[in-house]
């Protein structure tokens, strides 16, 4: 069962990590600091997901970026760009939309099967 449900758990997680990075680097962060921080807040985020998507949303205006290489490793530092906090803003108001749309449906499914 479990096997059937992770592809569609993947999918809903997607759309919401791409938000968080957006929301956390408005404060500018590199890839592996910024890995923990999604970790840490409880999105279950791996290394080989978190760098595609933080050089796609460079590619798509949504992030910049910068080296600094004042420290003995060279760190790539990205930052929300203007275009990307719009983004950001519009992500976060359709989710609370969203999730005021699924609490309108009624209650928890597990608690109707229970009935």
């Amino acid at each position: 069962m479990v096997e059937e449900v992770e592809p569609h758990l993947q999918e809903l997680r997607r759309g919401t990590v791409v938000l968080a990075c957006l929301q956390l680097l408005c404060t500018p962060g590199y890839g592996y600091g910024l890995l923990e921080d999604l970790q840490s807040a409880g999105f279950a985020t791996e290394a080989n997901t978190l760098y595609p998507l933080l050089r796609r949303l460079e590619k798509q205006g949504h992030l910049t970026s910068h080296w600094d290489t004042g420290e003995s490793r060279p760190r790539k530092f990205y930052q929300t760009s203007k275009q990307g906090i719009y983004l950001a803003q519009a992500m976060h108001s359709e989710w609370q939309t969203l999730s005021e749309a699924i609490d309108s449906l009624g209650d928890d499914p597990l608690t109707n099967e229970e009935k």
